[in-house]
């Protein structure tokens, strides 16, 4: 999701959200479709549909901010596009309803065993 303009420089406050608009498919390898919104200064600037999500984690451990340590999403630009200003803040808000595969769980604890 790109924003129309690019930023001015400054400080600004980026707030990245996901919604989402339906159940996951975890059978068929189909997370939750939803809406993405982009918000700069507390003005929504960008907003997409998108139809699935992916159902597994891809950073198991770790939440990266900052950089894009795998591959690119979109041809734009490349990896790892490290963010070379300062963050004051990152604040990870998961306070909506978490969506649950519990078969996944499950499989995930008997290899454990």
């Amino acid at each position: 999701m790109w924003t129309p303009d690019p930023l001015p420089e400054g400080s600004h406050r980026l707030r990245f959200e996901f919604e989402p608009t339906g159940e996951p498919d975890f059978p068929n390898g189909r997370g939750a479709p939803g809406r993405v919104q982009l918000y700069v200064d507390d003005q929504l600037v960008a907003q997409t549909d998108i139809p699935v999500t992916v159902p597994i984690a891809f950073n198991p451990g770790g939440l990266s901010c900052g950089s894009n340590p795998g591959a690119p999403i979109v041809t734009g630009y490349r990896s790892p596009f490290r963010f070379t200003g300062t963050l004051h803040r990152v604040t990870v808000d998961v306070s909506g309803e978490l969506i649950i595969d519990s078969e996944a769980e499950m499989r995930m604890a008997m290899s454990r065993q």
